[in-house]
């Protein structure tokens, strides 16, 4: 009984191995035709195999010798357009998408996100580089005023003129916070147009006298001035720009203003050549 036992598990065990053998040289086998009928063009005529193991039907031609690649989605539709539904073999995804839904992809992303998006290769320079989608990060960050605007270098230089001269605007305000002179002094263009209209409703033109009115201002002995600023709205033309604002004030009796700087480009950086300053009238307070 023993030996009949280990000789039925023992027929069982081969029975199952054979089985086995056989499951795998019918798969073997399907997989090569399967890969026969994808390298032929259904009339028998076989293509050679590509390193890409691409799944396009392709031809070679005998003048130049060289390969010509044909996919469903070449063929144009009656508007000269890829017909529709079909995806193009061996292209990415994000060249398939409609310019609609890659512009809302990189709407998600921020200025440096987009910058470092265009630098990983030429297909993504071109679609981070895309006016549309400079156009919408701008209106995302800055302001919808300027949706009439076309930007004689696109939106992309745009928006980097934008940051710069908010970056400038910020470090007027710091400058007055850390009372530096020489940095006023800086800032401002020396010409004898500048202006400049104080909270005070003090009102200084040309160079030497606006720089003499933010002198008596550092020097007069009062608290650390802070502004907060909101809302800046910001329109650049040809070598000009303004900047409008509110600006609050941590102090009591003090602020809100409405604020106005005026810049200039000139010898390759933006120097304020207007400030006007003024009490902002809360609504609805007496």
């Amino acid at each position: 009984m023993e030996i009949a036992s280990i000789f039925s598990e023992t027929f069982s065990i081969l029975l199952a191995l054979v089985f086995t053998a056989l499951c795998c040289s019918f798969a073997v086998v399907s997989v090569r035709l399967k890969s026969k009928s994808v390298d032929s063009d259904g009339g028998g005529k076989t293509f050679p195999k590509h390193p890409c193991d691409c799944i396009c039907s392709c031809v070679v031609d005998d003048a130049t010798n060289t390969e010509i690649r044909t996919t469903a989605s070449n063929n144009p539709d009656s508007n000269g357009g890829l017909m529709p539904g079909k995806l193009q073999m061996g292209a990415s995804m994000m060249e398939q998408l409609v310019p609609e839904i890659t512009n809302h992809a990189l709407s998600y992303l921020d200025y440096p996100s987009l910058c470092r998006l265009s630098m990983t290769n030429s297909l993504m320079r071109k679609v981070a580089n895309d006016d549309d989608a400079w156009k919408s990060l701008y209106q995302k960050d800055f302001t919808l005023e300027q949706h009439n605007v076309i930007p004689d270098n696109g939106w992309k230089a745009y928006y980097a003129v934008t940051k710069a001269l908010l970056n400038v605007n910020a470090e007027f305000f710091n400058i007055i916070r850390d009372r530096s002179l020489e940095a006023m002094d800086n800032l401002w263009l020396n010409a004898d147009y500048v202006k400049c209209v104080h909270a005070s409703g003090e009102s200084f033109s040309g160079y030497e006298a606006v720089m003499r009115s933010w002198q008596f201002a550092f020097n007069w002995d009062q608290v650390v001035v802070d502004f907060q600023v909101q809302d800046p709205c910001i329109r650049v033309v040809t070598g000009m720009a303004w900047i409008t604002m509110k600006a609050f004030v941590e102090e009591e009796g003090a602020g809100p203003y409405n604020v106005t700087n005026i810049f200039e480009f000139s010898n390759g950086q933006w120097h304020m050549v207007h400030h006007h300053c003024s009490p902002y009238i809360l609504q609805g307070l007496e």
